[in-house]
């Protein structure tokens, strides 16, 4: 399984951030590039526990969808995220992006050991499941525009 936690991945990852233009366009979904970084950012922050985000009492917080979904279903698209993910209006493109690759390095310095935050849909995750849910969003996104 791929995740945020093996350096291969994570330069992976930026590759394909790099790719990345201003003007790209999504193959689904309303979001401009820009927005996605500021997305990626945000959720980012999330996970580390920087960005409070109210939980949802959803049934994915349970087992055996939590599980389905967080680690194992394609990511569908055009699903809804939380308010509090898509509310930032994205700074310069070159601010936003070296935001996300600082961010994606700061979680690799972390302990995946460490008690780590709920996540608002899916409810307690540890470090590793973080990094693998993280992967499989960066992922997602960057599919939709393309690269």
């Amino acid at each position: 399984m791929r995740t945020l936690w093996q350096p291969e991945t994570r330069k992976e990852i930026l590759a394909r951030l790099a790719r990345l233009t201003p003007a790209g366009t999504p193959q689904w979904g309303t979001m401009t590039a820009p927005a996605m970084l500021a997305h990626l950012a945000d959720t980012t922050r999330m996970g580390i526990g920087d960005l409070p985000v109210a939980p949802r009492r959803l049934p994915l917080r349970y087992f055996p969808l939590k599980q389905l979904f967080a680690f194992w279903l394609p990511i569908p698209r055009n699903v809804p995220t939380m308010p509090e993910l898509r509310s930032r209006q994205p700074g310069a493109w070159e601010d936003e992006m070296a935001t996300v690759r600082a961010l994606l390095e700061h979680f690799a310095q972390l302990d995946p050991a460490a008690a780590w935050p709920a996540h608002p849909a899916f409810g307690p995750l540890t470090g590793k499941q973080w990094g693998r849910l993280g992967y499989r969003h960066f992922d997602h996104h960057l599919r939709q525009f393309g690269v």
